[in-house]
């Protein structure tokens, strides 16, 4: 059975670093942004909160249903009964050498 390797850390970043040296070699150019930048239009003033303009909905009491649930788990659980496989055991000599094999219940 043949298992899918995984790509490790040091293959990733080789891939990703020859991406950059191919996007520079075709022109793109990167951008170098300070520390501490940030992406919003207005970074000084602080994001705008979540606005909550509709009514609460009503939850469904669902506490019934799901007692019903656990007590149709109980009733179907029948107790595990396992059995014992046959298992192979090794016999040894007094001189700890292997004997033979016998199947043990």
């Amino acid at each position: 059975m043949n298992m899918k390797r995984r790509t490790t850390k040091a293959e990733i970043r080789a891939a990703m670093d020859r991406e950059v040296e191919d996007y520079l070699a075709h022109g793109g150019q990167i951008a170098e942004v300070a520390q501490g930048i940030s992406g919003r239009p207005q970074p000084e003033r602080a994001s705008p909160a979540p606005i909550f303009d509709e009514p609460s909905q009503t939850r469904t009491d669902v506490s019934e249903l799901l007692k019903q649930i656990d007590a149709r788990k109980k009733k179907s659980k029948a107790p595990l009964v396992r059995t014992k496989k046959p298992r192979k055991k090794l016999i040894y000599d007094d001189f700890g050498e292997p004997l033979r094999w016998v199947w043990e219940s």
